[in-house]
């Protein structure tokens, strides 16, 4: 029993994965523009409105489907924060879109070689998302609030990578408490993700060092055991 819900499960997942990812993208795209366009028409705002219910709605159903078929459901809502926030914060909801790296070619597989290639190309895209995300989520908050310094989306973009490169130069700073919440996610996000690639890379140039060095002394060995004229190794 145990087995065929665990291939419900992956039978589940397997026909919600694309859709999930377009999903994700709807909900951006949505997200950002009722953000961005501070006056919709109502029929723009309707519809803005529908898509990020409905997106919200199918996240919902696919998680307790999800949920519900796991035969260990703990180790389940472990294995996959990122959905289970998706259904309660909408600004996580485009993160969704990082599970299609997986799908790409030259990203699968299990070696040490294809690991490091999609940590850093999920670190990468992680970054871009983050920063355009949070720069979104600030600025919304932060518009219309009394002394706002962040007041269109150029600001928020700024603020952001400044703030998440530790530089803070200070022009541009939230003054609402959300604000500042985002501003501390958004350092710890920075620093977790700084780390992991730099991890990556150390761990790619120690890897490349040792297999150099490793042909280095097989090339040694070989040419210390060719034959000479006579036909004897050069050891004897």
């Amino acid at each position: 029993m145990a087995v065929a819900d665990d291939t419900k499960r992956e039978r589940w997942e397997r026909a919600t994965g694309w859709p999930a990812i377009v999903a994700s993208f709807a909900f951006l795209i949505a997200y950002s523009w009722s953000i961005l366009d501070e006056h919709p028409t109502p029929v723009v705002q309707g519809t803005l409105i529908v898509v990020l219910l409905l997106v919200w709605a199918f996240f919902l159903v696919d998680y307790l489907v999800r949920l519900i078929l796991s035969v260990r459901k703990l180790a389940f809502v472990r294995r996959n924060p990122i959905d289970l926030l998706s259904v309660f914060i909408p600004m996580v909801r485009p993160f969704r879109l990082l599970t299609a790296l997986s799908r790409i070619p030259g990203l699968g597989g299990g070696s040490a070689s294809h690991l490091r290639r999609r940590v850093l190309v999920v670190a990468g895209a992680s970054v871009v998302l983050f920063l355009y995300v949070i720069s979104l989520t600030e600025l919304r908050v932060e518009r219309h609030a009394h002394g706002a310094t962040i007041v269109s989306f150029g600001d928020a973009v700024w603020w952001a990578c400044v703030t998440m490169s530790t530089v803070g130069y200070g022009d541009f700073y939230p003054v609402t408490i959300l604000g500042r919440l985002l501003a501390v996610v958004l350092m710890i996000g920075g620093i977790a993700i700084v780390g992991i690639s730099s991890a990556t890379i150390v761990s790619y140039l120690t890897e490349r060092t040792r297999l150099l060095r490793a042909a280095h002394e097989s090339e040694s060995d070989r040419e210390d055991g060719e034959p000479t004229q006579d036909g004897r190794t050069d050891g004897d």
